[in-house]
C-alpha cells in the first residue's frame, strides 16, 4: 500500500439540520476537497449529537460522530487520517474535536489535524477580501455580519476581523456576535453615529442555519433584523454561509494540502 492508498479525509463540521444550507455548505466543503484529492477518500463527522438525532428521526440520515467515523477508517483499512475541520475558529468545539480524534492515536501510524478556517494572518486576510468582494456593501449601507461568539479565548477573532475589514479599507463592514461581549446592543451606539441610510445583515458563519434564520433575521422581537428595524433602520438580510462561497473553500482546500504535506514528511 503506497501512502495515498492508506490515507483517508475526514472532514469534521458541527452539522446543521437545514437541508439546503447543508447542500451549500458542508457537502460542497466535501465535494471540493474530493475533486482536489480524489485519491484520498473522504469520510464524514458531525460532532452535534442533537442535529444528528434530528436528522435521523426526521429524514432518517444517520451521519457519524468522531468515534463512529474513525472506527470506520481503521475497519476499512486506513492508517492514515487527515482530519480537516469545518470550524471557523479554533474555540470549544475545535479542542473537543481534537481530543476525541487523538484518542484513536495508537490505532493509526498518523493523525493529522488541520486548521480551522481562520488561524493564520494569510488565512484572516483571504476571508476579509472574500467578505468584501462577496458583499461589496455601497457607500450608503452597513454589512453587518453575525458571528457565533463564544466564550473561548479565542472569541478575541471577531473584534481582530471587525478591525482588519477596516485596515483593508472596509469601513462599512461590521462584525457581531450572537454569543459572547460583541452583540448587536454593544452595535447600536456605534450605528447611530454612522447613521446608513440601509444595514445589511449576513451570517458569519460556515451554514445559514438556526441562528441565521431565527436570530439574525428572525420575526421575533430579539432578532437582529426586529431590533435594527425597531430603532428605525432599513435592513436586508442574506442568508449565505461562507461555505457557499468558493474562496472560503479553497482555504479548507489550503489547509487540507498543508496536512497532506505534513504527512508525507513524516513518512520521508
Amino acid at each position: 500500500m503506497g501512502a495515498s492508498e492508506k490515507t483517508a479525509i475526514l472532514v469534521v463540521s458541527f452539522g446543521t439540520s437545514y437541508e439546503e444550507t447543508r447542500k451549500k455548505t458542508i457537502e460542497q466543503i466535501e465535494k471540493d476537497l474530493n475533486n482536489a484529492y480524489p485519491e484520498y477518500p473522504l469520510y464524514r463527522a458531525w460532532t452535534s449529537p442533537r442535529i444528528r438525532a434530528k436528522l435521523l428521526k426526521r429524514d432518517g440520515i444517520h451521519i457519524m460522530d468522531i468515534d463512529e467515523a474513525m472506527l470506520q477508517i481503521r475497519e476499512d483499512g486506513f492508517r492514515n487520517v487527515v482530519v480537516q475541520p469545518t470550524y471557523v475558529i479554533t474555540g470549544f468545539e475545535s479542542d473537543a474535536m481534537k481530543q476525541k480524534v487523538m484518542a484513536f492515536e495508537k490505532d493509526f501510524e498518523s493523525i493529522i489535524i488541520c486548521d480551522s478556517l481562520m488561524v493564520t494572518s494569510q488565512d484572516k486576510k483571504e476571508v476579509c477580501q472574500a467578505m468584501a468582494r462577496e458583499y461589496h456593501p455601497g457607500s450608503d449601507e452597513v454589512l453587518l455580519f453575525m458571528g457565533h461568539g463564544t466564550e473561548h479565548v479565542a472569541n478575541e477573532l471577531y473584534p481582530e476581523m471587525d478591525q482588519l475589514f477596516k485596515h483593508f479599507g472596509y469601513s462599512n463592514i461590521h462584525m457581531g456576535t450572537v454569543e459572547g461581549d460583541f452583540s448587536i446592543e454593544s452595535f447600536l451606539d456605534e450605528l447611530e453615529e454612522l447613521h446608513p441610510d440601509h444595514v445589511h445583515l449576513a451570517p458569519f458563519m460556515i451554514v445559514a442555519g438556526d441562528h441565521a434564520t431565527n436570530d439574525m433575521s428572525g420575526e421575533d422581537d430579539d432578532s437582529w433584523k426586529s431590533i435594527l428595524e425597531k430603532e428605525g433602520y432599513s435592513v436586508t438580510c442574506t442568508l449565505k454561509g461562507l461555505g457557499e462561497i468558493q474562496a472560503v473553500r479553497d482555504i479548507f482546500i489550503r489547509h487540507t494540502k498543508a496536512g497532506l504535506n505534513k504527512l508525507s514528511e513524516i513518512q520521508a
